[in-house]
């Protein structure tokens, strides 16, 4: 592989799900009870706790096939409905469709300036690699929102079983990439993607979604500028944001 490689987060850094877990919640109870009457806020209390990425300091290899990956979380999508009301079996009945629309492409959109970032990039002689917290079907979802053909590997934590910010998964991130020896980490969370990726030694950008934090970032690895973090202009301006509760 290239020596020169960036490791991109996935889930709001290159596109991202319209209110994303809390909405799938909701539109799986649609499914069952519509006219429910819930909001995607009323699922958020629920979700504060229990992903995998939530305990990103204990490794998961036992849920690294993707019906035990669910399999796992459906104990938590039922805790969430029935923390906001919902009947038991309903709330079980619901629960079972969250993997099916959390997948589908359709509720998926790609950040404008993505493409044309990766693209200038590798034009530039720079190889990418996704290092996500990240349900199993994430290289279907890469596929048919047309990004996989950008990136040499996808390191997925529901399938390598360690989560950002890890070292493992970086570890594993950069066994895949051949140990390149120009790297950077790209991603939207301060935590999980720029203190893991600085841990090993990484050169971090934190970007705000859209294109004028991408376009930045862009020019800061062709610039070859390697701080030890740097922040676009609208995360320094904003402060650094927390960990989001459904944060990947």
């Amino acid at each position: 592989m290239t020596k020169s490689v960036v490791l991109w987060d996935f889930d709001g850094t290159l596109a991202f799900r319209g209110d994303r877990w809390r909405g799938c919640l909701v539109e799986a109870l649609d499914e069952v009870a519509p006219g429910h009457g819930l909001v995607a806020a009323d699922m958020a209390p629920g979700l504060r706790d229990g992903f995998p990425w939530h305990r990103p300091e204990s490794g998961h290899p036992e849920l690294s096939t993707p019906d035990a990956w669910w399999g796992a979380l459906q104990p938590l999508f039922v805790k969430a409905y029935v923390g906001a009301g919902v009947e038991a079996k309903l709330a079980d009945l619901a629960a079972s469709r969250v993997r099916a629309r959390y997948t589908d492409v359709s509720r998926w959109t790609v950040f404008p300036g993505s493409v044309a970032a990766l693209e200038e990039l590798a034009a530039a002689g720079w190889q990418h690699v996704i290092v996500s917290n990240h349900v199993p079907e994430l290289d279907g979802l890469l596929r048919d929102l047309g990004l996989d053909r950008y990136f040499a590997a996808v390191v997925n934590s529901s399938l390598v079983g360690w989560e950002k910010p890890h070292r493992r998964i970086f570890e594993v991130a950069l066994d895949r990439a051949g140990r390149p020896e120009r790297v950077w980490m790209v991603g939207d969370n301060p935590v999980a993607d720029v203190a893991g990726a600085r841990a090993l030694g990484i050169p971090a950008i934190l970007v705000s979604p859209g294109e004028s934090g991408l376009r930045a970032a862009v020019r800061r690895i062709l610039d070859g500028d390697a701080d030890s973090t740097w922040t676009s202009t609208a995360d320094t301006e904003r402060g650094l944001p927390e960990i989001p509760p459904e944060g990947l």
